[in-house]
């Protein structure tokens, strides 16, 4: 148990820190407080403590399977001891006072937990739709097409509906101002493409998809959403209104048999779009290549009436934030457009080169 603990714990710290970036302190203060406090003996913490497989962010993400857990039992009112110390009530509260309603919790909600702990967490950040929608511009204006999108790990599909969203790229606004959903990443970079938008289809697909119409599903994906960002709650229910009220829903499917079947053959008419953010590392590596090799065999197949292009809002090892890279097919070149911020709040675009 112990030799086990150790990378469990730095995958807590490291999560903290990244929460205090993120402009999440309660949530970063949450991760920092169980790797220092947790120990054997209770079922959850052995369960954390001794977990089989990778803890951190770049793995199975465990520190915000907890903290996903705990918000869960508070937006549900099955704590109130954890409600009183929660957002907005958490500026005084003390460490000691703040771990000892956790621990309570851990002991009187302990399969609730247990069970929480079995699934990964799932956002759906719908800011990302600012990093993504200037690739489509892009797309829109070099082939002049409308665009059919096509999204790998899609959750609930939030972001395959840009076009019903009011988004500020650096003073180019798109999208209805009646939006419920209004997003304005700060924009350091280049102007974005200034073409119109039109989207002509869109579907996606998960192994976990969320129903945006369904209360368990809604609930579920919310509690994985930091309890100190108010804004980013509010703006997803939002979100999850807008995909509840269309008739697409992200399919149940493997990410590499999906696209296999969504690139079988082209579009004519249509610019094809297969994008993810922030998705493709989850897949394991021999698929990402098995993906790879289906989506630059579909290039090798487009024409100037049936394009097909790859966008990604990826890590890519580099910093700040995470990359933006951008393939179009038939000419199949390929171009970092930007980076972006992981929640999209800001977009440093830097555009095709001419």
């Amino acid at each position: 148990m112990t030799g086990k603990s150790d990378p469990v714990r730095a995958a807590f710290h490291r999560q903290y820190e990244a929460c205090e970036k993120l402009g999440s302190p309660f949530t970063a203060r949450l991760c920092r407080l169980a790797g220092q406090r947790l120990h054997p003996g209770g079922a959850v913490a052995d369960a954390i403590l001794g977990w089989q497989g990778d803890a951190s962010a770049l793995g199975d993400s465990v520190p915000l399977r907890l903290c996903g857990a705990l918000h869960a039992l508070v937006m549900a009112g099955k704590s109130e001891a954890l409600a009183a110390l929660y957002p907005p009530h958490h500026a005084d509260i003390s460490d000691e006072d703040l771990w000892g309603a956790v621990a309570a919790a851990l002991k009187e909600h302990e399969a609730f937990i247990l069970d929480r702990l079995t699934g990964p967490p799932q956002t759906n950040e719908v800011r990302r739709v600012g990093a993504t929608l200037p690739m489509f511009l892009e797309v829109t204006r070099q082939t002049g097409l409308p665009l059919v999108l096509s999204e790998v790990g899609a959750s609930a599909g939030l972001n395959l509906h840009p076009d019903h969203y009011h988004v500020d790229l650096g003073g180019l606004s798109r999208g209805p101002e009646s939006s419920k959903v209004h997003l304005a990443p700060k924009w350091p970079g280049r102007a974005a493409p200034d073409v119109p938008l039109s989207i002509a289809g869109r579907a996606g697909c998960d192994l976990l998809p969320i129903d945006p119409g369904n209360p368990a599903d809604r609930d579920r994906m919310l509690s994985f959403i930091w309890a100190d960002q108010a804004d980013r709650l509010s703006r997803t229910r939002a979100a999850l209104d807008i995909a509840a009220a269309s008739d697409v829903r992200v399919e149940k499917a493997d990410a590499i048999d999906w696209l296999a079947r969504r690139t079988a053959e082209p579009i004519n008419g249509a610019a094809h779009v297969i994008y993810s953010t922030i998705a493709w590392q989850y897949i394991p590596e021999s698929a990402r290549a098995k993906g790879e090799e289906i989506i630059r065999a579909a290039g090798a197949r487009a024409t100037q009436d049936a394009p097909l292009a790859w966008a990604r809002m990826e890590i890519d090892g580099k910093t700040p934030g995470t990359g933006l890279t951008l393939i179009l097919w038939p000419s199949g070149k390929e171009h970092l457009v930007g980076r972006a911020d992981f929640h999209g709040r800001w977009v440093d675009w830097h555009g095709w080169p001419e």
